[in-house]
């Protein structure tokens, strides 16, 4: 977009948030000056925002004047704009938008999300969040992978390194060792001062030395399709393909689907291992 017409575009769209917002809403007291419209006056928005009047006419007219991401956040909580119309803002200022993460994410999709992974059943399915805890899975994960046999907490990155009955289980363990940890790193890499990843990376240390190994190598990956054979021991063999994604909504979850490959039966035996189970269990989304 033309710098002209970003102005512009800036000017429309913080003069219609304003215009959404009441007084009430805003937490300012009831009375005072009447009002010509329902929403806020650029003073009241600059006052709850922390910064000056002059600047606040400044930016919604587009001028050239220095934006900050914490001014822009500021602004952002006093007309309570969504995860899209911050990453708008912050496109009309001329800044970089902000991470996903920093946008308070959407609870309300954690119903839909559980529908999801139910409606893939037969097959696995598991949701995990950023530090890789698994916080919802259905019943045939747990039935394939063993997922919420007890009711302790797992982390997936822990688990593959760590766990003797997934282990036992994996057929391409050695094969997908390395894109794990690869896409893991790029995980951490996104975040490197946050605190959980590093309690992740303390724990599967301590634990594995094949995971440090690996780690040293420094490989990085996006997350995308794996393919995993596994041995189950009422099954016999399966092939699936886990497909890794994100819902813009709530980025701080990824979602894992496992596909069926044609080989070994593999459709069949997933439906027969599920046939007998149901729901969908939580973990504490």
């Amino acid at each position: 977009m033309p710098r002209s017409e970003r102005r512009t575009e800036l000017r429309e769209f913080l003069v219609s948030r304003r215009a959404r917002i009441t007084p009430q809403e805003a937490g300012l007291p009831l009375g005072g000056p009447r009002r010509r419209t329902p929403g806020l006056r650029r003073e009241e928005v600059a006052v709850l925002a922390g910064v000056s009047a002059s600047w606040y006419q400044w930016l919604e007219q587009g001028r050239d004047i220095s934006v900050s991401p914490q001014v822009l956040d500021a602004v952002s909580r006093v007309l309570r704009l969504s995860a899209a119309e911050v990453r708008h803002l912050y496109l009309l200022a001329g800044l970089n938008p902000p991470a996903s993460e920093r946008v308070s994410a959407r609870r309300d999709m954690c119903d839909g999300l559980r529908r999801l992974i139910d409606t893939w059943m037969p097959y696995p399915a598991h949701i995990m969040d950023r530090y890789y805890n698994c916080v919802m899975y259905n019943a045939a994960a747990t039935a394939v992978f063993g997922m919420g046999e007890d009711s302790t907490p797992r982390n997936c990155l822990v688990d593959f390194f760590a766990d003797p009955l997934f282990r036992s289980r994996t057929l391409s363990w050695e094969t997908n060792a390395r894109t794990v940890v690869a896409q893991f790193r790029a995980a951490c890499a996104a975040h490197p001062e946050d605190e959980g990843f590093r309690a992740v990376l303390a724990e599967v240390s301590a634990l594995s030395p094949e995971f440090n190994a690996l780690w040293a190598e420094r490989d990085i990956e996006d997350q995308g399709q794996i393919r995993k054979e596994l041995m189950h021991p009422r099954a016999g063999l399966l092939a699936v393909e886990s497909t890794a994604m994100r819902v813009p909504a709530r980025p701080d979850l990824l979602i894992v689907l496992h596909t069926p490959l044609p080989e070994a039966d593999t459709a069949a035996k997933l439906e027969w291992l599920a046939n007998g189970s149901d729901g969908v269990r939580m973990l504490g989304a």
